[in-house]
């Protein structure tokens, strides 16, 4: 691999692209440092190299043909923003007798060159990219993926891979072996399920032997299959990355499935894409087979995977690094886009160290749970990268970048939408239901809006000089009066904290129901 530029430096901006079963995928990234990296833009075509009969045994040339177009032009899109362009073919590819011709004429007609890897190289590298979306660094997990061709599964821990497998069984490949014709013939189901677990068996014993503390879904399959879960519940999200599918869940969609005939009716199903239609049967019963082989009771989908995973491989190997930074996703991606669209850093900091304790001191009063506090800090350290935009209604455009950035990874759907409403009320006008954001919020989470917008309200203003002159806090209540008392630091002014901090205490007295002064 070389991705040197002609001058040996290491390059800023690197391109990976998945040659896969069923779709080819590219990002394309710029090196943020810390083996970490910024999206700059997403390909995607469906091509279908493993379709046809013949197991996937050969090529055709109408496949070859459709994947180095699609080739070339994902690398004119690399070549936009100068970035190496590294590619990898899994297994469509690597089980085909005439691959050697796809790989000479992607170099020769696309400028690509293309690696094909194996199926456990293919796991590792999309357990890396896992590691860059969801924040499970630490803990013991079962991944699966489930390609066109091939199903990959994993049990991994800090990086480390413990045990992987890379099985023949895929969405393409199961559809052309079962489901070939466009309505669904009797006994193909039953089929299919026993062929499904009888390959899935042969990794019980490592399950078993590791065991594992959550189970961890990528690829298209399971991202569709979850989307289709939260259309059957109403829940339309805008991102399903570390959303959950339960096995409850899956279930009724795979009764739906199955149910649909026919692949016209499949794709009038609720938050199925018409494109996957003829696929994602085959698809489902692959990780219904998972759940049941391997007793998942839920699964925390990440929708970064194989081409993420090549692009943090690629970093490592030509930047140098570690994956340290993986242990706390989320956390290490707030702070990147605060550093990015922040100004003024250290008041956001000094604001996020005070909205801290005076949280921790009114714990036993709002009673909101750790994750809380972090929504908190996120959004503390969040809520003016909206003055970039402007500073006319500053704290509505900052819910706007929080809401629609792609750099926040890490967190749920919901968990964005509630830090971006806790950074668009730190002023202004208090939640109310006539606003449609916050009207859409379940109760639970309005409650905490409120709360934690109020506690950084007072926060806000306990910095209003933005030079850092309170210390810290000393908080009591007692009856139905809380009194905050301000430690300055050294022997400044705090004329000005004071009264800004009393002007915004007023969501603060509501949410807790006690007189607050501020002194």
């Amino acid at each position: 691999m070389t991705l040197s530029r002609d001058d040996g430096v290491s390059p800023r901006t690197l391109a990976a692209i998945d040659v896969g079963t069923n779709s080819i995928h590219m990002v394309v990234a710029r090196v943020a440092g810390e083996g970490r990296f910024e999206v700059i833009t997403r390909e995607k075509e469906m091509v279908r190299l493993g379709s046809g009969g013949g197991d996937m045994k050969r090529l055709s040339a109408a496949a070859i043909a459709r994947g180095v177009a699609t080739l070339q032009r994902f690398k004119q899109i690399a070549d936009i923003s100068d970035a190496p362009v590294r590619a990898v073919a899994t297994s469509a590819v690597r089980e085909a007798e005439n691959h050697d011709e796809f790989v000479r004429r992607a170099r020769e007609e696309a400028g690509v060159d293309v690696e094909v890897i194996s199926g456990i190289e293919e796991a590792r590298l999309i357990h890396l990219g896992v590691l860059q979306s969801l924040a499970v660094f630490e803990r013991r997990l079962l991944l699966c993926d489930i390609g066109g061709g091939s199903t990959e599964l994993l049990i991994g821990q800090r990086g480390e891979v413990l045990a992987s497998r890379s099985l023949k069984i895929g969405a393409v490949r199961l559809t052309s072996r079962f489901f070939g014709g466009e309505r669904l013939h009797p006994g193909a189901v039953s089929s299919c399920r026993t062929h499904v677990r009888s390959l899935l068996s042969v990794f019980t014993r490592e399950v078993e032997s590791h065991g594992y503390e959550i189970a961890v879904g990528s690829s298209g399959t399971i991202l569709a299959l979850t989307a289709m879960a939260r259309a059957e519940a109403g829940e339309p999200v805008r991102t399903l990355n570390a959303a959950t599918l339960s096995a409850e869940e899956l279930a009724v969609i795979v009764k739906q499935l199955v149910g649909a005939r026919s692949v016209t009716a499949r794709a009038k199903l609720p938050g199925l894409e018409a494109g996957r239609a003829d696929i994602i049967l085959a698809g489902a019963l692959i990780l219904e087979g998972v759940f049941e082989t391997f007793g998942v009771d839920s699964m925390t989908v990440s929708d970064s995977a194989l081409r993420e995973g090549v692009l943090l491989d690629t970093i490592q190997r030509t930047h140098g690094g570690s994956l340290h930074h993986l242990r706390d996703v989320s956390r290490r991606s707030i702070l990147a886009l605060a550093e990015l669209l922040d100004e003024e850093p250290q008041h956001s900091a000094q604001v996020a160290r005070l909205a801290l304790e005076l949280f921790d001191a009114t714990a036993s009063l709002h009673r909101l749970d750790e994750g809380c506090r972090e929504y908190l800090e996120a959004a503390a350290l969040l809520a003016n990268v909206g003055l970039f935009i402007s500073h006319s209604q500053h704290h509505r455009h900052s819910y706007y970048v929080i809401r629609n950035s792609d750099r926040l990874t890490g967190l749920t759907d919901t968990e964005i939408e509630v830090i971006a409403q806790i950074a668009r009320y730190h002023r202004k006008s208090a939640p109310k239901p006539s606003h449609p954001e916050f009207a859409s919020l379940r109760p639970e989470d309005q409650h905490v809006v409120c709360v934690l917008a109020a506690i950084l309200r007072v926060a806000i203003g306990l910095d209003r000089s933005h030079e850092g002159r309170v210390a810290g806090l000393d908080v009591t209540a007692r009856g139905s009066r809380l009194t905050i008392k301000v430690r300055p630091a050294g022997q400044p002014d705090l004329g000005l904290e004071l009264y800004a901090a009393n002007d915004r205490k007023g969501l603060l007295e509501e949410v807790l129901g006690r007189t607050v002064t501020i002194a």
